[in-house]
C-alpha cells in the first residue's frame, strides 16, 4: 500500500520544513518555528522521558540526550555510506574508528514529533523522534514505548506512507547506495549503570534487548528514575534489511560497525559503560527502504494503588513484551496517521485561538502534559472496565495524583479528550468513597510518592482546604460538561457536597493556609482562594441542581467584587489579601474556569478590571504571580489570559512565546520562571520546576473553543485500523475517508 501522504493529508510543517531545507541554506542550523529549552525524544510517561536539550543540537552527532530530571543517557545513531561511518547522534568521540560526525542543519518540533536534519556525506538524513499521543486510545496511549525514526535522502526528497517514520532509508538516484544503519543505548538507560544487567532474546520476528537492575526492589526509584522495571530496545529485519545485534563497550561495538556495516553474535563483556546495539544492512540502495528501532520502558507492576498492582493498559491484550512491541511496530502506520493529522489540527485550531506564537506553545506543550501519565487496569485481572490514570507530580515532590496538579492541567484533556479528567480523578474518589480520609475539606494527593497511590490514612496529607475543595468541584462540572456523563459525578455527589459545605463555611473567614503556590507561602483570607471556593460552590450547584449553592456562589462573588472586599478602593484590580491591603495584588486564574464554563459567578466588569491592570504590571517576561514575588506561572498566567480581551491576552502569548525561546535555559518546559529583574533576578530563567505535566493549562485559551475541539483527530471511523477506546477494532471504513482528505 502507498500513496502520496502529503498530498492526501497535508503533512504541513512535518514535510514542509524539510523541503525548506533541501532547498535553503545549510550553513548553519535554522529553527522550525522557534527554538524550544529542550526537545522531547521519547517521552511517554514519567520513567520514560528523554529530551535533548536545545544547546546540544548544533553539535548533535557528539550529543547525549538525557532524562527529564537531568540525567545523561546513552543513545547514539549511527549511519554507514558507501563504506564510511556518519555519527548522527550520541557519540562523544566520533572521530575513533574513523567515524565522522554529520553536519546538523534544521531542528524543529511538532506536538508529536521532534526532527534533526543533518548530510551525512552525500546522504540527506532526518532523525524523526516519534512519541505518539492518543488519548482516546487507552491502548495505544498506554504502550511504554517510543519510535525513533530517520529519513535518509540523497539528491531529492520521496515520502513512502508504509516505510515512513522509525528508522527509514529513502535512497532515489537509480544506481543506489551502500547503507546501513545502527543504533544503541547504554545502561544508564536502567537509572544504576553500574550493577545493571542485559539480557537477549529473538521472539515474534524481533531482536530484544533488556536492561534490569537485578533484585531491585519493586516500585523502588532513584533520582525518579525507576529500578524495578526493564528498558527494552528492540528492532526486526525487514525484506530489504539483514538484522545483527552486539553488547559491549561503545568502541568496540560501534567499531565494529564502522568497520563491517555489521555486528558478531559474540556478546561481549557487560560492564558499566556498555552499549546494546542493532544494526541493519540494506545493502545497495536504489529506491526506498526502511529499518526501525523502538526505545521503551516496560514496568509489569507500574503503580501500587492501595496495595493492589495496576499494569498498562495495553497488556490486557498484549500480555507479554515481545507480543507488546510487535504490535507497536505493526501499529506505527496507524499512529503515524493520527501523529500527523493532530500536528496539522492543533497548529490550525491554536493559530486561530490565538496566533502562531500560541501554536508552538501548545505545540510543546502535548508531550509533556500526557508523559506524566500512566494509563492503567488491574495486575491480577487485567480487567479493562476497571481503568485509572495516574499523574505523577513532577520535579516537585512526586505525588501522586495531586488535585491541584490536575487542576492547572485540565485544559488540554478538556480539549483532547475529557474522559481523563474522570480517569484522573476517579482513583481519588473511590478513596474518599472508602471513607479513609477523615478530614472535612478535600485530599490533596492520593500518595506521599509516585508510584505508591496508598492514600494518607494518617490524615497528613499537604494541607490546602479550599484550594482543593474548590478544585474538585470545579474538576467535576468541567468532565460532566464536557461529556454529559452525569452518572459519574451522581454516584459521588454527597462526597461533593460535603466539600461544597465547607467551602460555604470557610471561603470568605479564610483560615491561615496554602494556595496552590505552596512556594509563596501560606496566608489568610487570600482573595484569589476566595475567588476559587466562589466559582467551585456556583460549579456544584449546577453540578447538583441545588440552587442554593449557587446564590452562595453569587453572594460571595457579589461581597468580592461589587462590595469590594477583595478589591481596591477603586476597584482597579483584586487584591492579595483582604480587607484593607489596596497597593497589593495576586494573578486571579481561579476566574478562569468561571469563564469556560460559562457560570457567571463574576460579572463581565470583574474581567475587564483585571484584563487593564495586567496590561500594566508585566515584567520583561510576563506577569509574576503576586505583588511579592518575581516569578511567573506559566499555567496559570495562560488561565488568566483566558479571561482577557484580546490585547491582554496577546501580550501574555508573547511573554512565555519569549520566555520559551529566549536560549537562557535547556530544561523540559518549565512552567515556573523568573519575569523580572525588579528584585534583582535575571528574568527569564526557571525556577525548580522542569517537565511537569502543568503545561496542559497552555491549553486554556484552546479549551474556550469547547470540549473536544479538536474533535475530527479522534474519531475513530477516520483513522486507519479503527479501534475504540479499548483498542477493539470498528467496522468504519477508512479508504473511504482518505479519499475524501
Amino acid at each position: 500500500m502507498r500513496f502520496n501522504l502529503q498530498s492526501r493529508l497535508g503533512l504541513g510543517s512535518l514535510c514542509a520544513s524539510v523541503f525548506s531545507f533541501l532547498c535553503g541554506d545549510q550553513g548553519h542550523v535554522s529553527y522550525h518555528s522557534a527554538l524550544p529549552p529542550s526537545y522531547p525524544l521519547a517521552v511517554r510517561n514519567p520513567y520514560l522521558s528523554t529530551w535533548m536539550p536545545s544547546d546540544r543540537v548544533k553539535q548533535l552527532p557528539y550529543a547525549e540526550p538525557q532524562f527529564w530530571a537531568g540525567q545523561e543517557l546513552g543513545w547514539s545513531v549511527l549511519v554507514r555510506v558507501d563504506g564510511q561511518t556518519y555519527s548522527l547522534m550520541g557519540v562523544p568521540d566520533p572521530g575513533t574508528n574513523n567515524i565522522r560526525p554529520a553536519t546538523v542543519h534544521h531542528a524543529e518540533y511538532t506536538a508529536t514529533h521532534s526532527l534533526f536534519h543533518l548530510t551525512a556525506g552525500p546522504a540527506e538524513v532526518t532523525l524523526d523522534f516519534l512519541s505518539p499521543v492518543s488519548p482516546s486510545n487507552y491502548l495505544r496511549q498506554s504502550l511504554p514505548f517510543s519510535k525513533p525514526s530517520s529519513w535518509f535522502l540523497i539528491n531529492s526528497f520521496k515520502l513512502i506512507y508504509e516505510l515512513a517514520g522509525y528508522l527509514t532509508v529513502h535512497v532515489s538516484e537509480s544506481q543506489g547506495q551502500n547503507i546501513q544503519i545502527y543504533s544503541d543505548i547504554d545502561g544508564r538507560w536502567t537509572g544504576q549503570d553500574e550493577g545493571s544487567a542485559r539480557d537477549f532474546e529473538e521472539k515474534a520476528g524481533l531482536a530484544i534487548y533488556s536492561l534490569t537492575v537485578p533484585n531491585a526492589t519493586t516500585y523502588a526509584e532513584i533520582d525518579d528514575m525507576a529500578l524495578w522495571g526493564q528498558v527494552v530496545f528492540t528492532s526486526r529485519p525487514s525484506d530489504l534489511s539483514n538484522l545483527s545485534a552486539l553488547s559491549g563497550s561503545p568502541d568496540v561495538v560501534r567499531g565494529l560497525f564502522a568497520k563491517k556495516g555489521k555486528l558478531s553474535s559474540q556478546e561481549g563483556l557487560w560492564a558499566p559503560g556498555s552499549v546494546v546495539g542493532l544494526a541493519h544492512e540494506l545493502g545497495q540502495v536504489t529506491g526506498g527502504a526502511s529499518v526501525n528501532f523502538v526505545v521503551g520502558y516496560e514496568r509489569e507492576a507500574a503503580i501500587n494503588y492501595l496495595g493492589k498492582a495496576y499494569t498498562g493498559y495495553y497488556r490486557a491484550g498484549y500480555p507479554t513484551t515481545p507480543e507488546a512491541l510487535s504490535f507497536f511496530m505493526e501499529d506505527y502506520g496507524n499512529a503515524l496517521l493520527e501523529s500527523l493529522k493532530l500536528d496539522q489540527e492543533l497548529v490550525g485550531s491554536a493559530t486561530a485561538a490565538a496566533g502562531p506564537k500560541y501554536a508552538d506553545i501548545v505545540a510543546l506543550s502535548t508531550r509533556q502534559a500526557y508523559g506524566g501519565i500512566d494509563v492503567t487496569i488491574p495486575n491480577e485481572s487485567l480487567e479493562t472496565d476497571n481503568v485509572l490514570a495516574f499523574i505523577k507530580e513532577l520535579s516537585s515532590d512526586g505525588n501522586v495524583n495531586t488535585i491541584d496538579v490536575i487542576m492547572p492541567a485540565f485544559p488540554i484533556y478538556y480539549v483532547l479528550d475529557p474522559d481523563y479528567i474522570r480517569l484522573l480523578l476517579e482513583p481519588v474518589m473511590k478513596y474518599l468513597a472508602a471513607d479513609r480520609w477523615h478530614l472535612p475539606y478535600a485530599i490533596h494527593d492520593i500518595g506521599f510518592h509516585y508510584p505508591h497511590a496508598i492514600g494518607h490514612d494518617n490524615q497528613k496529607a499537604e494541607p490546602m482546604p479550599i484550594e482543593e475543595s474548590g478544585n474538585l468541584l470545579i474538576l467535576a462540572l468541567a468532565y460532566v460538561r464536557a461529556t454529559g456523563d452525569i452518572s459519574w459525578a451522581a454516584q459521588y455527589i454527597q462526597i461533593f457536597q460535603k466539600y461544597a459545605d465547607y467551602l460555604v463555611d470557610n471561603s470568605i473567614n479564610i483560615a491561615n493556609q496554602l494556595s496552590s503556590n505552596d512556594a509563596a507561602g501560606p496566608l489568610p483570607n487570600e482573595t484569589n482562594l476566595a475567588i476559587k471556593a466562589a466559582v467551585g460552590l456556583k460549579a456544584f450547584g449546577e453540578l447538583s441542581g441545588m440552587d442554593y449553592y449557587s446564590q452562595v456562589g453569587e453572594q460571595h462573588a457579589d461581597l468580592l467584587f461589587e462590595q469590594g472586599l477583595g478589591t481596591d478602593d477603586d476597584k482597579t484590580h483584586f487584591v492579595l489579601q483582604y480587607p484593607d491591603l489596596p497597593e497589593t495584588w495576586k494573578a486571579p486564574y481561579n476566574l478562569y474556569p468561571d469563564v469556560l464554563l460559562k457560570l457567571k459567578t463574576f460579572p463581565e466588569a470583574a474581567y475587564q478590571m483585571g484584563s487593564e491592570f495586567f496590561s500594566s504590571s508585566r515584567g520583561e517576561y510576563g506577569v509574576p504571580l503576586d505583588n511579592r514575588q518575581d516569578w511567573a506561572k506559566s499555567d496559570w498566567n495562560m488561565w488568566l489570559a483566558g479571561t482577557f480581551e484580546t490585547s491582554t491576552r496577546d501580550e501574555f502569548v508573547d511573554d512565555l512565546w519569549a520566555f520559551m525561546t529566549n536560549g537562557k535555559h535547556t530544561w523540559p518546559f518549565s512552567d515556573r520562571y523568573v519575569a523580572t529583574s525588579a528584585l534583582g533576578n535575571e528574568p527569564g530563567v526557571p525556577v525548580l520546576c522542569r517537565a511537569r505535566p502543568t503545561v496542559g493549562g497552555h491549553f486554556a485559551l484552546l479549551a474556550l473553543e469547547g470540549p473536544r475541539s479538536i474533535r475530527s483527530l479522534f474519531e475513530p471511523e477516520y483513522l486507519p485500523g479503527a479501534v475504540n477506546k479499548q483498542g477493539q477494532k470498528l467496522q468504519h471504513v477508512f479508504d473511504n475517508h482518505i479519499e475524501e482528505l
